[in-house]
């Protein structure tokens, strides 16, 4: 029987840090500052995700009888 494994290669991945250095992110906050951006405190246990259903209600138990 042949042999069907393809053979793959691993691809690198880009690790430079450049824009999330120290440096770097101090800078980005205070061009973003200078061009009138503001910084928002956020409350703890606040989630910045939006629900977008509504509550999914399950009964347990017997299912409705029709005659």
């Amino acid at each position: 029987m042949a042999n069907t494994r393809k053979k793959t290669t691993i691809k690198k991945v880009n690790t430079s840090t450049n824009d999330t250095d120290a440096a770097s992110l101090e800078a980005q906050t205070e061009k973003f500052l200078a061009s009138g951006g503001e910084v928002q405190q956020i409350e703890s246990g606040v989630s910045g995700q939006v629900q977008t259903s509504g509550p999914r209600h399950i009964t347990l138990g017997k299912r409705h009888q029709t005659n």
